[in-house]
């Protein structure tokens, strides 16, 4: 299903649950709608795939072609996935103030991607400055973590805030809101890694799916990244070769408002702007050719053209 939709790596959650809870957490009891057990243990123990499981999947991933990594939600999760050969890593946001875990991963030497949810800009300041001098192949994702996010909750103005304090780094985004717009927009603002988590039906049973996109949705995201990634060009403004029919035909000119006999020195008065035929000096010129004097009668209305003005220079465009 990723790959018909244009996903690049589907990324799962591996918990080895002694290493990432303590016996009471999960003991805890867990009466809610969404609960697969009557402790917080027996649900997590109930949705948890297996070592062999994992392995199933990574082999899938290879054979329809897309890339296949999980977050490792506790440090031997990521001695497994480290095993299991993943492309990179990625750090769910409850890790990412655990900095014990931050440097044994990154020791790991493979790339890293770190969401922020629940962090402050001196916290990832600090993430930055551990995971950097160990390895420098790493990325920060902006990330609210609430499920389904509002979008006032968002704050994708922080993509650029990490761009400034983070120069070297590509930065993302990790989304948990609704609809696609969001994260296309975070795509316009620079994000270089666009992450949002994936069901096939919105109303199962899980605090997770409400906050997911289905497949024909992702579709669509994948779409809009695409070309607003196309779209994003180049910062230098310029009259482009797409823009010259429109500039040929609606382009305007500098045209005689009165009669200009031969001789007569070029005054604002004498002059406006309109579509003209034959094409003359663009509008932009018109306060150039003010004192400049005309070798030939030009009739009200009719176009100023270069051989009527002495002295004129044509400029040469490079």
């Amino acid at each position: 299903v990723l790959q018909d939709c244009g996903a690049d790596c589907a990324k799962f959650q591996k918990s080895e649950l002694e290493y990432k809870f303590n016996k009471k957490a999960l003991e805890r009891p867990y009466t809610s709608k969404h609960s697969w057990g009557k402790t917080y243990g027996e649900h997590k123990r109930h949705l948890e795939f297996s070592h062999d499981q994992y392995r199933e999947l990574k082999k899938y991933a290879e054979e329809v072609g897309i890339f296949f990594t999980a977050s490792g939600m506790d440090e031997m999760a990521v001695e497994f996935l480290h095993e299991l050969d993943v492309p990179f890593f990625k750090v769910g946001s409850g890790d990412t103030n655990n900095f014990p875990y931050l440097e044994k991963t990154a020791k790991k030497g493979r790339p890293m991607v770190i969401s922020s949810g629940m962090q402050s800009m001196s916290t990832m300041q600090r993430v930055y400055e551990i995971v950097k001098p160990i390895n420098p192949n790493f990325c920060f994702l902006q990330c609210t973590s609430a499920y389904p996010l509002q979008p006032e909750d968002v704050h994708l103005r922080v993509i650029p805030a990490y761009q400034s304090a983070f120069p070297d780094i590509p930065i993302g985004y990790s989304g948990h809101e609704t609809g696609i717009a969001i994260s296309v927009a975070a795509v316009a603002m620079g994000a270089k890694v666009v992450e949002r988590h994936i069901t096939l039906d919105k109303t199962w049973k899980g605090s997770d799916h409400q906050a997911s996109l289905e497949p024909n949705e992702l579709a669509d995201l994948v779409r809009a990244i695409r070309t607003v990634e196309k779209a994003m060009g180049s910062p230098v403004k310029q009259l482009l070769p797409c823009e010259m029919a429109c500039n040929e035909k609606l382009g305007k000119s500098v045209v005689a408002k009165v009669t200009i006999p031969e001789g007569t020195v070029l005054t604002c008065d004498m002059m406006t702007v309109k579509v003209g035929e034959p094409k003359g000096f663009p509008p932009e010129a018109i306060f150039d050719l003010v004192g400049k004097k005309v070798k030939k009668h030009i009739e009200e209305d009719e176009t100023i053209t270069e051989e009527a003005v002495e002295n004129h220079v044509k400029k040469v465009k490079c």
